[in-house]
């Protein structure tokens, strides 16, 4: 179990399990003759225990390189990540047991050039690019001195011809050995840069899910707050006054029934109103105001409850020749939506104009009215306001105000429309 644990959290176990397989191939080769028939012969496998056997080391060297293949091999499910001293004293103990295997292995030192990629391999995951490129280098360096060392030896028993054969094969080995360390090195630095890259966008993406929901949770708290303050402004008020009709059109229902009736009309005129204010909210508590239905029928239809409201037919023009993106639509309806209703109850206006047009990759609704208008220094934070401006700025646009006390107002908006419906 802790042995698998180990290998659930490297970071590249399909690594770790080439590392093992790499490391029994070439383990395997370590038994097979080194002189197969109808091949040239090629110089010995040479180590120190091969040219000084009197040393008292050789007498355990392959049961130590044995051994030191075995703990490099189970070093690679344990890598160091944080702290720096541990992992230099990680790495010079592999280098340490690859010198071990490469100078006192016999037929196991075949198998040092291998574990130096392994090695490098490590380093990529354990270091940064500078303590990668130097342990490469000094793989690079520790090869190259061990195959000249090799070739000292080499030189006590070989003759001249010989010599300069091995001379040969050490320089391309080495130029081969070299080759495939830098393409190591180029691969694992390939392969981690795409993994911090997907790590870098998995992050990204979840901190834009987690703004998102914020910015939803936000906006759907904005616009319950909002229809809270509607209904206690509009639908509280209605309530009440109709509360306090009926209860005086009862008080003199006896005494002076025709004031009494007087009272009732004007009960009747007030729940009226408090069902239109009922109406209203669930209008703008709709996830889908317009319904599958074209802008143009929901604007007009928004244009016919306000002259119904208020007597005013609002003028509207319509100049796009395309349709519009959904989040577009319902921006550019509600931002009319609550427009009319301000002006229903604020503006005290006798003509409201609506008209949108394209001008230049932006869509520009312009809303107006000839009411009483408002100082903009004191009456520009409202929540209808604010609402609109909101709706504006989260599709890139922009919101313009213009009033004045007496001069009524004008609302501008531009939002940019994307290239394939300009």
């Amino acid at each position: 179990m802790i042995h698998l644990i180990k290998i659930k959290n490297h970071p590249f176990p399909s690594l770790l399990y080439l590392e093992w397989i790499l490391l029994a191939i070439t383990a395997l080769t370590a038994f097979l003759p080194s002189q197969l028939p109808r091949f040239r012969p090629k110089p010995p496998e040479l180590s120190i225990c091969d040219a000084f056997p009197e040393l008292s080391i050789c007498s355990i060297s392959p049961e130590l390189s044995i051994f030191s293949l075995i703990v490099f091999a189970l070093m690679g499910l344990i890598l160091p990540k944080r702290n720096n001293i541990t992992k230099v004293i990680y790495t010079a103990s592999e280098i340490l047991l690859i010198l071990i295997t490469g100078l006192l292995g016999g037929r196991f030192a075949r198998l040092f050039p291998f574990l130096y990629i392994i090695l490098v391999t490590r380093s990529c995951l354990i270091f940064q690019l500078p303590g990668r490129l130097f342990i490469t280098s000094l793989s690079f360096t520790l090869f190259l001195l061990t195959t000249q060392l090799k070739y000292q030896l080499f030189s006590f028993q070989a003759s001249a011809q010989a010599q300069e054969r091995f001379r040969f094969f050490s320089l391309s080995w080495s130029l081969v050995f070299g080759s495939s360390l830098v393409f190591v090195l180029l691969m694992m630095n390939a392969v981690l840069s795409e993994r911090q890259s997907r790590e870098k966008l998995a992050v990204a993406n979840e901190k834009l899910r987690q703004y998102a929901m914020r910015i939803e949770n936000q906006a759907t708290l904005e616009e319950r707050n909002r229809i809270a303050r509607e209904i206690h402004d509009s639908l509280g008020h209605s309530l009440t006054a109709l509360n306090l009709q009926l209860e005086t059109a009862l008080k003199l229902w006896q005494s002076n029934p025709i004031k009494a009736q007087t009272f009732l009309t004007t009960a009747k005129e007030l729940g009226s109103k408090a069902l239109k204010d009922v109406r209203q909210s669930v209008s703008t508590m709709r996830s889908n105001p317009l319904q599958e239905q074209s802008l143009e029928r929901a604007i007009a239809i928004l244009s016919e409850d306000f002259h119904r409201s208020n007597g005013i037919l609002p003028i509207c023009r319509n100049n796009l020749e395309y349709s519009l993106p959904a989040e577009i639509n319902t921006a550019i309806y509600r931002i009319i939506q609550e427009s009319l209703t301000n002006i229903s109850r604020y503006a005290v206006a006798t003509e409201v104009k609506l008209e949108i047009t394209t001008i230049k990759g932006y869509l520009r609704l312009t809303i107006q009215d000839n009411g009483k208008g408002f100082d903009l220094k004191q009456n520009t934070t409202g929540y209808g306001l604010q609402s609109m401006r909101d709706r504006t700025l989260a599709l890139g646009g922009e919101f313009n105000i213009n009033s004045a006390p007496g001069y009524g107002c004008k609302i501008t908006v531009n939002i940019p429309l994307p290239r394939l419906t300009t």
